[in-house]
């Protein structure tokens, strides 16, 4: 299996509301760790540029709905 690794830039009130979300949703590294293993057998995810996009209409009036899952890779 290849390992491909992302990391995402994102300014300060972004990073909070990101860390906010995680918190009000009690996620941890065994939730990571579910998620991982869910999509190895399924192949679904949200894209990375979609959630660029989403994150980047934060705050602004045309602001995105949160993207939706799909079959990649």
């Amino acid at each position: 299996m290849n390992i491909v690794r992302r990391t995402l830039d994102t300014d300060t009130d972004t990073d909070a509301r990101l860390r906010e979300t995680a918190d009000e949703r009690g996620q941890d590294v065994a939730e990571d760790r579910r998620r991982l293993d869910a999509f190895e057998r399924t192949r679904t995810a949200v894209p990375l540029d979609d959630v660029k996009a989403w994150v980047a209409s934060w705050g602004s009036a045309n602001e995105l709905p949160r993207p939706a899952s799909r079959k990649i890779g």
